[in-house]
């Protein structure tokens, strides 16, 4: 029994693990519900969500640092491509170090709007604590739904729900 415990106190720690991985934050279900405003001002730029109202949202808080945001990246420059002016991307970086997000922005050719938000006081209002997570708003400014993790945008029924808001 002696020999068992260590092995068991392991299991229990890494269901602990796992279980708390998939909380993504005290406010983890915003679907169905206001989208928080928020307002971010880097250097280059202010940006509100508030200044959407009216236009589809794909609000996408990511991280130069992390691969799967990187994943995604290419895939959501060709949604841009595809659905310039039925849908407006606003991409929030985490990133505190503004050379890798600048960098990370040139390499990768970005064709839509992107703000750095270092004190990550945006996405801490979404609860979002993993990056890449992205919501969709409608034109009312509604959350209508919500992805963890890499996307590839470009999928047929993807595009299909985005233009069907």
């Amino acid at each position: 029994m002696l020999r068992l415990m260590p092995r068991i106190l392991l299991s229990a720690a890494m269901a602990v693990v796992l279980v708390s991985g998939c909380d993504r934050g005290d406010k983890p279900n915003l679907v169905g519900k206001q989208a928080p405003d928020f307002r971010v001002q880097d250097e280059d730029r202010t940006v509100a969500l508030s200044d959407f109202r009216g236009q589809v949202v794909m609000l996408n808080f990511w991280a130069s640092w992390c691969p799967p945001c990187i994943e995604e990246t290419p895939s959501m420059i060709a949604l841009q491509d595809q659905m310039k002016g039925r849908i407006t991307i606003l991409a929030v970086s985490t990133d505190a170090d503004r050379n890798a997000y600048l960098r990370f922005l040139r390499e990768e050719k970005t064709n839509f709007l992107t703000v750095r938000d270092a004190e990550q006081r945006s996405s801490q209002l979404y609860g979002t604590v993993m990056y890449p997570e992205t919501y969709i708003i409608d034109r009312q400014g509604v959350v209508r739904r919500k992805f963890i993790g890499a996307v590839d945008w470009t999928k047929p029924d993807i595009i299909q729900y985005l233009s069907s808001l």
